[in-house]
């Protein structure tokens, strides 16, 4: 499908593609916030369609980056074997698997010279928002109760 006529419909499915709410993709494209207007437009058969092939063609493009990706590593690693270098060929195939997702970097918290975090004077909900400010400064989920 090729680009929507209507330049705001287009940056409204852009939007929603981008993975916006209705009602942000909606004032984003220059529209009064409105969220039954916004719904009505989201449920436009041509603005799903276009949204569809926006995601479509998103998801190729991370499909390809990822393939590439882990083709050249494992290009890099037959060089580094071939150049008899163990350590490049490691890094290289712990490269693949971070990129596959099968590694996940994991960040341990401590506190002043590395010791444990200090909570002994602080109140419950003070302790509570400094682990969530780190938990979202790591890019975790919020911690649940």
């Amino acid at each position: 499908m090729p680009v929507l006529n209507n330049p705001k419909h287009e940056r409204f499915a852009q939007e929603l593609a981008k993975g916006r709410t209705q009602l942000d993709a909606y004032v984003a494209a220059g529209y009064r916030p409105d969220d039954g207007a916004a719904a009505r437009l989201s449920g436009n058969v041509r603005v799903r369609e276009r949204v569809a092939e926006l995601q479509r063609k998103a998801a190729e493009r991370v499909e390809i980056t990822v393939a590439d990706i882990a083709r050249q590593l494992d290009e890099d690693r037959e060089f580094a074997l071939e150049c008899k270098s163990p350590a490049a060929a490691v890094s290289a195939t712990l490269g693949k698997a971070k990129v596959l997702g099968l590694v996940k970097e994991r960040h341990e918290h401590t506190g002043k010279n590395g010791g444990p975090i200090e909570y002994r004077d602080l109140a419950e909900d003070e302790i509570d928002a400094r682990l969530t400010a780190l938990s979202e400064k790591h890019g975790h989920r919020p911690l649940a109760h």
